[in-house]
């Protein structure tokens, strides 16, 4: 650590902030850190994103960041960056993170959501230029909706998920997929949700809204933002909300096709949700985190909502067969 702390020290020299004062600002899933970093007449601030080289790499995260901007949104701007070293200097974009902001009353559900939704209709408006994201594919949709039989279903049942059961639910959404494709691809940011967008309501447009935590993007279907806002794990969304931010979208977007992209997103919510639910199940089994599985009742919700759709049918029967009522629930009790 005191070697890293060196390398910190002589990047923030290089960049102007000499003997700035750091403070940890938020941690991340992944090895990255994050600190506020104050210069020494306390005018200035700005964001030290520390990704050990190694274990993380910046380069997909600059990459993002600089088209995200020069399509006029409001991506963090680069300050400094050295990319063999892990180390990139970002604006600060504030703490009025969505979900403090609605928690706290601060702000209107509706218009907030309605800035998020501009966001991706303005994304998705064409494809990403200069981009070589990697492509979210069936194999990598699949390998993260078989989170659920992997850690949930296992943990729920105390026993270990037969052949064919296994095999039965990877028939299921191979059915299903299909319907998300219908669109043509887009930059999907994947962690699109309360926690990591800013409001910053002194801009216009959609430079209204902050992002933050884009580098893993991949190129897929132009519904799966949407859902990742709308159905979000760790918040309540007001159902004439979603409502209305599904009809928003698709009016900035005249050319999609209203019923495939409901499909599609019926299909990517349950995908997601699976995912969701097998990732909170091994963040309590293997990690030691049981806050996580409060969130359950929230998502095995959406999970229901999205297998009501016709669309689901196959899916819908594996859980019918492989997961009675009784198990849709926390798996510790």
């Amino acid at each position: 650590m005191a070697d890293r702390d060196a390398i910190i020290r002589a990047f923030l020299d290089r960049a102007g902030w000499s003997g700035a004062a750091r403070r940890p600002l938020a941690g991340d899933a992944s090895f990255r850190r994050y600190d506020r970093v104050t210069d020494q007449a306390g005018t200035r601030r700005a964001v030290l994103m520390d990704a050990p080289p190694g274990k993380e790499d910046v380069r997909p995260f600059l990459a993002i960041d600089a088209h995200l901007r020069a399509r006029g949104l409001a991506a963090p701007e680069v300050l400094a960056a050295d990319a063999d070293a892990g180390l990139v200097l970002l604006e600060d974009l504030g703490d009025a993170l969505y979900t403090r902001v609605l928690d706290a009353g601060a702000g209107d559900e509706a218009t907030l959501y309605a800035a998020a939704v501009d966001v991706l209709a303005a994304l998705h408006a064409r494809p990403p230029e200069g981009l070589d994201p990697p492509p979210y594919d069936d194999a990598l949709l699949m390998a993260e909706a078989a989170l659920f039989i992997d850690w949930f279903l296992p943990a729920a049942t105390g026993r270990a998920v037969t052949g064919a059961a296994r095999d039965a639910f990877h028939a299921a959404w191979r059915a299903v997929l299909p319907l998300a494709r219908t669109a043509p691809p887009r930059l999907t940011l994947r962690d699109y949700h309360a926690d990591n967008l800013i409001w910053l309501p002194e801009r216009e447009g959609p430079r209204r809204v902050g992002l933050l935590d884009f580098q893993d993007a991949v190129l897929g279907a132009p519904a799966y933002d949407l859902v990742s806002l709308l159905e979000d794990a760790r918040r309540d969304v007001a159902p004439e909300t979603v409502a209305a931010m599904r009809a928003r979208y698709l009016a900035a977007r005249p050319e999609t096709d209203a019923g495939a992209f409901d499909a599609a997103y019926a299909v990517l919510g349950a995908q997601r949700n699976c995912k969701i639910v097998g990732i909170f199940t091994r963040l309590w089994r293997r990690d030691g985190k049981p806050a996580y599985l409060d969130y359950l009742p929230r998502v095995w919700a959406h999970l229901a909502r999205d297998l009501a759709h016709p669309a689901l049918a196959p899916v819908r029967a594996w859980f019918d067969a492989a997961v009675p009522p009784r198990l849709r629930a926390r798996p510790d009790r």
